[in-house]
């Protein structure tokens, strides 16, 4: 049975148990993933308020704005939530590397027989 949330056009985002949603941060122009993310409630409002992405860090157990201390912020283009709105999906254009590394995405090296190569 299909739920409201899940064909409706009322956003109502489903948090996990830790009050999380799985945030996508694709470029807008190549289509590459960028990172990989969490927001919170707050997160997810103040990413639609500023138009710039701001996560939830796990780790630091606070708020962030990406890009608020290297300057590499993510300007969001387009907003879009998944089917049971447990996952968004955000389309940016990056000011600059979004991996913290300095890497362009967080996605650099790829899996290949059982060790680490960079991506190309």
């Amino acid at each position: 049975m299909t739920h409201s949330r899940d064909t409706g056009l009322t956003l109502d985002p489903k948090f996990d148990s830790a009050g999380l949603l799985t945030a996508v941060v694709t470029d807008r122009v190549s289509g590459d993933v960028l990172m990989v993310a969490h927001m919170n409630a707050e997160a997810l409002a103040e990413t639609q308020a500023t138009g710039e992405a701001h996560f939830w860090s796990r780790s630091r157990e606070k708020l962030w704005k990406k890009g608020e201390t290297s300057g590499n912020v993510l300007r969001v283009a387009e907003l879009r939530i998944d089917c049971d709105q447990d996952a968004v999906w955000v389309i940016v254009d990056a000011a600059g590397p979004a991996c913290h590394t300095g890497e362009r995405t967080c996605f650099f090296r790829r899996i290949e027989g059982g060790r680490l190569v960079p991506a190309e």
